[in-house]
């Protein structure tokens, strides 16, 4: 029984998050925290992609240059997504 309402207390727990988070989208807010990556990132990332470099070592050779974690190395997803975003963007302005 107390499983039962433990479940359902979780699940509307999510149901407000995730209402808030629209609400707060709506407003203009974003969600998440502050972003590490900026241009000169990208041109090196994209420079050490072309040499045909994992995204382990492209984000070894890398520094957050801004924010609280200035100085430290962005992590593999970060770089992926960051790449992944330059040529979706990219893909667009060729399409139009």
């Amino acid at each position: 029984m107390l499983a039962a309402m433990s479940g359902m207390e979780r699940e509307y727990i999510r149901d407000r998050t995730l209402e808030g988070h629209e609400s707060a989208r709506k407003r203009g807010k974003t969600i998440g925290g502050a972003g590490v990556t900026d241009e000169s990132m990208l041109s090196m990332a994209l420079h050490l992609r072309d040499q045909e470099m994992s995204l382990r070592d492209i984000a070894k050779k890398l520094a957050i240059t801004t924010g609280a974690k200035k100085g430290q190395r962005p992590s593999p997803a970060t770089v992926m997504r960051m790449l992944r975003e330059h040529d979706e963007q990219t893909a667009t302005a060729a399409s139009a």
